[in-house]
């Protein structure tokens, strides 16, 4: 899969190390994007294996919910559309039942089974032309979310419609973050943070600080708005700053409203503060489509979720704030 690059939130630490923990930084490029992994831990060894096994869990993951690899678990079950339930992995499982849910709450703002009209736009990106209108509407005769069945006792998937394609972008890598820290856990190493691109999850706070400091992407020509200082907790931004295409003087965005089957238009920022990557991920993606009065209302029914959102209209930003949402620290100077 190769998710939007957009809004790769810069991260700073606060405090000093203790005596017994040291820093590691680890990257590679994982799911269209690069993965970062920061951790403390009691020495080379231990943190080289630990960030081992979690980009080794990442790539499985990626074998699994992969839009671009025609072997992958999705991709097979996206073959047999049409037919009888399909058994699939605990994983795969797991994150449609996440997605069925947003798309419930969001009345299908949020519709996994877009594949076949994003795979529209994605070509529209390339040629900068507007997807052909009949084809489009070809597409989008197979997008619906209650045309995904699943069954919780013998974990097996079924699409109702022959040709439905689904894409996990939306949703995956933030499981992905989740799971990786999850890894290295399992190595006794609680205080880490994994970054997919515009995805964020964290464990515990660097040794001595409150938390880990996240610079929020900003809107070209947007003021800094500062810092998040998060433990234990997850953000994603998403917007149209890397992936858009400009046709006949509209900026279409790479998010793609499901109902409709049309890029976004206008300049838009979403950043979501959740408990997991699978939540904030897949919620900012809901916010944007769903815009800030309806967007805001749902990410607050969601417990323990919070949004930020940034529009410019004309040369002016326009920010709105929903409750909770953390409270933003200053640059230092």
């Amino acid at each position: 899969m190769r998710p939007h690059l957009f809004g790769i939130l810069a991260v700073l630490l606060l405090g000093g190390a203790e005596p017994s923990l040291s820093r590691f930084r680890f990257t590679e490029p994982h799911m269209g994007t690069q993965f970062q992994i920061i951790v403390y831990a009691p020495d080379n060894d231990t943190a080289h294996k630990a960030a081992k096994d979690a980009f080794t869990r990442i790539e499985s993951l990626n074998g699994i919910m992969s839009d671009y690899q025609e072997t992958s678990e999705l991709m097979r079950l996206c073959a047999k559309a049409g037919g009888p339930p399909v058994p699939v992995s605990a994983d795969l499982f797991v994150v449609l039942s996440r997605a069925q849910e947003v798309s419930r709450q969001s009345g299908g703002a949020f519709d996994v089974t877009v594949g076949p009209v994003v795979k529209l736009w994605r070509e529209a990106r390339k040629r900068k032309k507007l997807p052909d209108a009949k084809k489009l509407a070809e597409a989008r005769t197979l997008v619906g979310w209650r045309n995904i069945r699943l069954d919780e006792k013998k974990r097996t998937v079924q699409l109702l419609k022959p040709g439905m394609l689904l894409d996990l972008g939306g949703i995956a890598k933030g499981y992905s973050a989740d799971e990786a820290l999850a890894v290295l856990k399992k190595h006794r190493l609680d205080r880490a943070l994994v970054a997919a691109g515009g995805d964020i999850a964290v464990s515990g706070p660097p040794p001595g600080a409150e938390g880990w400091k996240i610079a929020i992407a900003r809107l070209p020509g947007e003021k800094d708005a500062g810092r998040l200082i998060l433990h234990d907790a997850a953000v994603s931004t998403s917007g149209d700053a890397e992936q858009f295409v400009e046709i006949d003087g509209n900026r279409y965005s790479h998010i793609v409203d499901p109902r409709t089957g049309i890029g976004l238009l206008g300049r838009m920022s979403v950043t979501v503060v959740a408990r997991k990557g699978i939540e904030s991920d897949s919620l900012t993606k809901v916010a944007a489509v769903l815009g800030p009065e309806k967007g805001m209302k749902l990410i607050e029914a969601n417990e323990g979720a919070s949004v930020r959102m940034v529009r410019k209209i004309g040369d002016a930003f326009e920010t709105m704030v929903s409750k909770g949402f953390p409270k933003l620290h200053p640059v230092e100077k």
